[in-house]
């Protein structure tokens, strides 16, 4: 289940990058429990308000365009501000200064930045910057799609590896869901890209490989990246050494 949550007239500015990028704000915080809470048909009623509103609104104007007591009003919008999804700030609304002004008032609106949430995590978000980006790399640099799609995944890979230097972190990033066992061997339970891999495996698949292996190679670990494709898991698994993995990729079920 994935969820999305857009606020109005706002968006998310993502830098252009190329060997040392930075991926923050590019790989969205998986959010499902702040959305979670708009389940709560009254919750839902005052952040659709709050996000209609043209200006900054106050817990009044909330309870009576919302036909709720200023208590029942107040107490959800400051639910919605502990999951995230609206913000505050305090000003006086007489546009008066100084002594008998009165208090400032606490106003609400939405957050700046959409909120995405997915059980399992996913992180399409990525994998749309990326196929877009490796897009314009292969018009640029006169390439193959896939060979564009694979070095612009191991340069993410490294972003994220600059922002994370443990390799364990910088696959939790992602959303890879990372288990070491006493050999060494890192086995990723979860694919970021799941449905994108079971439309497109060779593609996705290849992207995963190269991703993970940026992260390996910047945080310079031994340990190498391998395809290994299987069922309920990432296709890519990180070994301390080759051991007969196959580096092609076979389709699963």
């Amino acid at each position: 289940m994935i969820l999305t949550l857009r606020p109005r007239s706002s968006f998310v500015k993502i830098h252009r990058f190329r060997c040392r990028l930075r991926v923050m704000g590019i790989i969205a915080d998986n959010r499902a429990e702040a959305i979670a809470a708009l389940a709560d048909p009254i919750r839902r009623r005052i952040y659709d308000l709050v996000a209609a509103a043209s200006d900054l609104i106050g817990r009044d104007e909330v309870a009576t365009r919302a036909d709720l007591p200023r208590s029942t009003a107040a107490f959800h919008l400051d639910r919605l501000v502990e999951a995230g999804v609206l913000t505050t700030e305090y000003r006086r609304l007489s546009g008066r200064s100084g002594p008998g002004a009165g208090r400032p008032a606490k106003l609400y609106r939405t957050t700046a930045t959409e909120l995405v949430g997915s059980v399992p995590e996913r992180h399409y978000e990525l994998a749309g910057e990326l196929l877009a980006a490796a897009a314009e790399r292969a018009d640029r640099d006169g390439v193959s799609i896939h060979e564009a799609v694979s070095a612009q995944a191991r340069d993410i890979g490294a972003a994220v590896a600059h922002d994370h230097p443990e390799l364990e972190a910088a696959l939790d990033a992602c959303g890879y869901d990372p288990v070491t066992d006493e050999n060494g061997t890192v086995t990723l339970c979860n694919c970021p890209f799941h449905s994108l891999a079971d439309r497109h495996t060779e593609l996705i698949c290849g992207a995963n490989l190269a991703l993970v292996g940026g992260m390996v190679e910047a945080t310079d670990d031994p340990r190498t990246a391998h395809l290994v494709p299987r069922a309920g898991h990432c296709c890519v698994e990180i070994r301390a050494a080759r051991d007969g993995a196959d580096d092609t990729v076979t389709p699963t079920p």
